[in-house]
């Protein structure tokens, strides 16, 4: 059984950053691509950001690429990901995600159901 916990949201105000953690435990996530979503009020939840087994290799989406940085550290079975440059259409739950098959074959996916498991959520609100 794999369990997802994030923590490190809050309320923000634009132009600041926040350092979610996603903290893993039943399983080593050595072996498995994490992922970051989002969702925001009435809409869909959407890709953010993922990084590759060995943290090699890292992907984003175009409205965050340059302002969030996902990272990880095997050896704490933790995921992070450093929001800097807040902007108010940021304001979402935010999940980490993890899915083994596609780190088997070295691939980062963005689509909410290749990732097979899911933390809870965190509010991030960032204020105009």
């Amino acid at each position: 059984q794999v369990q997802l916990v994030e923590s490190g949201g809050g309320l923000v105000q634009a132009g600041g950053s926040l350092r979610l953690s996603c903290a893993v435990s039943g399983r080593s996530i050595s072996d498995y691509v994490m992922g970051w979503f989002r969702q925001a009020p009435g809409k869909e939840r959407e890709f953010v950001a993922a990084i590759s087994a060995s943290g090699s290799s890292t992907t984003y989406a175009d409205s965050v690429k340059g302002r969030f940085t996902i990272s990880r550290d095997n050896a704490k079975n933790t995921v992070y990901q450093q929001m800097n440059s807040l902007k108010p259409e940021d304001t979402a739950v935010y999940y980490c995600a993890a899915d083994r098959e596609y780190a088997a074959w070295g691939r980062l996916p963005r689509g909410q159901y290749d990732y097979d498991y899911w933390g809870q959520g965190i509010q991030v609100t960032v204020s105009s």
